[in-house]
């Protein structure tokens, strides 16, 4: 449901009724994962998506019936070989669908806090008591929380701890305990989603290319930043997709600036006299994926300045240079999407390669830097 949070706040803020349907288990291909979600509105208004088009029809009747009852529902969905026109997945998957109307309580409160770039954590019964099923809790990064699941005040907390855990992790996922909190009693499963500020993306070399990438870096769900030490170049006219200039010699800016194991640092600029000292720095950190432009030519004497100034191999194999996915990219926005297309591979676990005659998995469930 977070993944759809910033519009569903504004329909709490206007006072709407609404019903939400989330993805809280996927066995086989699915086209979503759990957290994917659809929300429709008390005049039949309709946001986000649960399977890519499959059973949409059927969850939208779902929650159209969860906002007339007032109650959840737990609904799983498969495939079905023997109507072509039958809801099912036809990628052969299956999905449980939790369907639950909104009128307040703790979810609008959740969906403000995911709506501001919050750091929080979604706790909510998907399987379990019919009187239980739906209660949420919110949970900060410090711990503490709102609201009540409904049972044993130990299940609160335990939910609490292990929710908290995977928002450390930026992951969404699910979870098994009993009513007291335990592995006691009857099983509750619960569905924990986590809401983390976007990854950052910065774009250092401020060249026609990094406009089209911040465009790309936008579009992807990154918080972009364009960094340049000619402020000529480093403009808002030139760069209007992204949401920072900074004017700065890169290597000082990235020195300062904080990051981690989700973001993405693209260098565009193929001057040696800014690429290596701030690849020099760059390799040393622990982030999600480095980039640096240029011929092979180019690579080639980055790499040799590289070691001159000690950095070793392993950390040169980190380096994607030159940078991009093989799109026979040409102009900057082909090239932008090379670009894009490999942090997207790096990211999922993907390989790049055509899906064509292939025989590896569609959807990846290693992902190397989770994002929520």
């Amino acid at each position: 449901m977070l993944d759809i949070a910033e519009e569903l706040h504004r329909w709490v803020e206007q006072g709407r009724d609404f019903a939400v349907a989330t993805v809280v288990a996927v066995t086989g291909s699915a086209p979503r994962q759990p957290g994917a979600a659809l929300a429709v509105d008390s005049e039949g208004t309709a946001i986000g998506s649960v399977s890519g088009g499959c059973v949409e029809g059927a969850v939208y009747e779902l929650c159209r019936q969860a906002l007339t009852d007032g109650a959840p529902v737990l609904e799983r969905f498969g495939y079905s070989d023997e109507d072509a026109f039958a809801v099912g997945l036809t990628c052969g998957g299956l999905i449980d669908i939790l369907v639950t109307p909104v009128r307040g309580g703790v979810t609008p409160a959740a969906l403000r806090a995911a709506a501001e770039g919050q750091a929080a954590a979604l706790a909510r019964i998907a399987e379990g008591p019919a009187d239980l099923l739906g209660h949420a809790l919110l949970v900060h990064p410090d711990g503490s929380y709102e609201g009540g699941l409904g049972g044993h005040p130990e299940l609160d907390r335990t939910a609490a701890a292990e929710a908290r855990a995977l928002l450390d992790a930026g992951r969404t996922g699910t979870l098994t305990l009993g009513e007291e909190g335990s592995h006691c009693g009857q099983p509750l499963t619960l569905l924990i989603e986590s809401s983390t500020p976007a990854p950052r993306m910065i774009v250092f070399g401020a060249i026609d290319f990094a406009a089209a990438l911040a465009r790309v870096g936008k579009f992807l769900g990154y918080h972009v930043t364009v960094c340049d030490a000619r402020p000529v170049f480093a403009t808002a006219t030139r760069f209007p997709e992204a949401d920072e200039i900074v004017v700065a010699w890169p290597h000082e800016y990235l020195g300062r600036t904080p990051t981690d194991s989700r973001t993405v640092l693209c260098v565009l600029t193929h001057d040696a006299k800014f690429d290596i000292p701030l690849l020099e720095l760059a390799l040393t950190l622990p982030v999600a994926y480095i980039g640096a432009m240029g011929s092979r030519r180019t690579h080639l004497d980055r790499e040799r300045r590289l070691r001159e100034v000690g950095v070793g191999e392993p950390a040169l194999a980190r380096l994607r240079s030159p940078i991009g996915l093989d799109l026979g990219a040409r102009t900057p926005e082909e090239t932008a999407l090379s670009i894009g297309a490999e942090i997207v591979a790096t990211r999922r676990g993907g390989s790049g390669a055509s899906l064509t005659g292939a025989h590896t998995p569609i959807h990846h469930d290693t992902r190397l830097n989770p994002v929520a």
